[in-house]
């Protein structure tokens, strides 16, 4: 094969790498127009399944290696795996994820002509990114209408179709902007304006008064945190943080006392419930929780302060970070890892909102507000949506500001505050049109000082969940279906 021949490929990985950079921090909403319309181009012009495939596979592999490769922080300075073996699993793992793009490639080579492929790219493109948020536990990570929250018109869309109808209708532009023709220039400006459009309805409605919200951020470094010389520590800290709080909502991040409930020192306990109520208020702490009849324990939060204690139970757990996937076939690996509380359970899928500091709260802990249609479990009855995290896993990478982009758009889906405690970053208070208010700087401590509101009502996101958007995605590959069947047809006569 002639070096020329691999250009195209070449072309895809750099043109990957690149879209990185229209998701946070650098948010240029725009540069998806500019480097999937080479793709589409490319598939469309693309003879045979393979090179299609190819394509695909090497846009993703430019897209996921530069994306996530803060896994290889999560490998080898946290996890303690050897640097060539967690740079060969960084890869391997990108290499998988852009096996997605590649499926995209190959299901658009079954139409045969040029507009026909156009026409597919986006509901294809977007059904695949659907696909990759559930199976296997679900990875939707860089779905690519993460980007457009909150600066783009586009973002509009989001409170009607979710994330991935938000995927589509910008798909739709980059598919038309490929027909290279002044129509479809026009018609990506009619799409960018119907967003805009929709970004001036308010669809969930304040409900109650404003209230005072304290999210405190430890910034306890992870090769110390589960130390258990240095266990008094940590609960020395967060003291300090709570006392610095005025909040009636007081929020900690997960698993910021590194211990069980039950261990908690029952003096500990009373001075957070205690500070709580000197708030009128009540407070949020992360923590792992066990059940004593069944033995199992579980990733938590425990409302502590002026209403009775509640729980929730994480119910979206991290494979291999925290419950080993079939151990048998894994476990050799895992010996290089160090990652505590690696065993637990999964909470019960319906949990209802917590009843605290006078609002009925939605908790989701760490990785869990990642599934937009789990997230809307909790509602219409939940006013605010809070979310604790410890990004500390991924240090100082894309990770933390791409999670508090993703957290963003949950709150715009909903039509919701977001209150985010973290321990190291980003812990952040989020508008229910998915802004930024407030954050605290990144790794340092302190507590985040200020107001929240509660909303009643349903976004059409909070009503359909991603079914709309699914819908509109078979809708729109019914007429390039069928002109395949048509063409067949008449081949088969002739």
């Amino acid at each position: 094969m002639k070096l020329t021949a691999y250009w195209p490929y070449l072309l895809a990985l750099v043109l990957g790498a690149l879209t990185v950079a229209a998701f946070a921090p650098l948010q240029l909403f725009w540069l998806p127009l500019l480097t999937l319309a080479p793709l589409f181009y490319l598939w469309s012009r693309t003879p045979g399944w393979r090179a299609a495939a190819m394509l695909g596979w090497s846009f993703g592999l430019g897209l996921f290696g530069a994306g996530v490769s803060w896994v290889y922080v999560s490998l080898q300075q946290y996890g303690g795996m050897p640097v060539a073996v967690a740079i060969l699993a960084t890869v391997l793992f990108a290499a998988f994820l852009a096996l997605f793009p590649a499926l995209v490639g190959i299901l658009q080579s079954i139409f045969t002509t040029p507009n026909q492929r156009l026409l597919a790219l986006p509901a294809l493109w977007m059904l695949v990114e659907w696909l990759r948020d559930w199976i296997f536990t679900g990875f939707p990570w860089l779905a690519l209408g993460y980007s457009q929250v909150p600066f783009s018109p586009l973002a509009g869309y989001a409170p009607v179709l979710g994330v991935f109808g938000v995927s589509l209708v910008l798909l739709a532009g980059v598919s038309l902007l490929a027909s290279a023709r002044w129509a479809g220039l026009v018609a990506v400006l009619v799409l960018w304006g119907g967003g805009w459009a929709l970004q001036q309805v308010q669809w969930s409605q304040p409900q109650g008064e404003p209230f005072s919200v304290s999210l405190t951020q430890g910034n306890i470094e992870q090769g110390l945190k589960w130390d258990p010389q240095r266990l008094y520590n940590s609960l020395d800290s967060y003291a300090e943080l709570v006392r610095q709080s005025r909040g009636k909502l007081i929020v900690l991040p997960e698993t910021a006392l590194p211990m069980f409930y039950h261990d908690v020192p029952p003096e500990y306990v009373a001075f957070l419930a205690q500070r709580a109520k000197k708030n009128a208020g009540d407070l949020l702490v992360g923590l792992a929780e066990s059940d004593q009849d069944s033995g199992r324990y579980y990733n938590s939060i425990v409302s502590l302060g002026s209403a009775p204690q509640q729980v929730y139970r994480k119910v979206h757990l991290v494979p291999f970070g925290e419950y080993v996937a079939l151990p048998w076939l894994f476990q050799p690996l895992l010996q290089y890892l160090h990652i505590p509380m690696s065993d637990f359970s999964s909470g019960n899928a319906r949990q209802a909102p917590l009843h605290v500091a006078g609002q009925q709260v939605a908790v989701s802990i760490c990785y869990e507000d990642v599934f937009g249609e789990e997230v809307i479990r909790q509602l219409p009855q939940a006013t605010v949506l809070v979310n604790v995290s410890d990004d500390t896993w991924f240090g100082d990478s894309l990770a933390p500001e791409q999670h508090l982009q993703i957290a963003q758009t949950r709150a715009l889906e909903t039509g919701r505050f977001l209150l985010r405690s973290t321990n190291t970053g980003v812990t952040a208070i989020i508008d229910e049109h998915g802004r930024v208010l407030d954050r605290l700087p990144t790794f340092v401590p302190g507590v985040l000082n200020g107001t929240a509101q509660g909303f009643g009502g349903s976004t059409p996101y909070v009503m359909w969940g991603n079914a709309a958007a699914l819908l509109l995605a078979a809708l729109l590959l019914l007429p390039a279906g069928w002109s395949v069947v048509r063409e067949r047809r008449q081949s088969s006569v002739r």
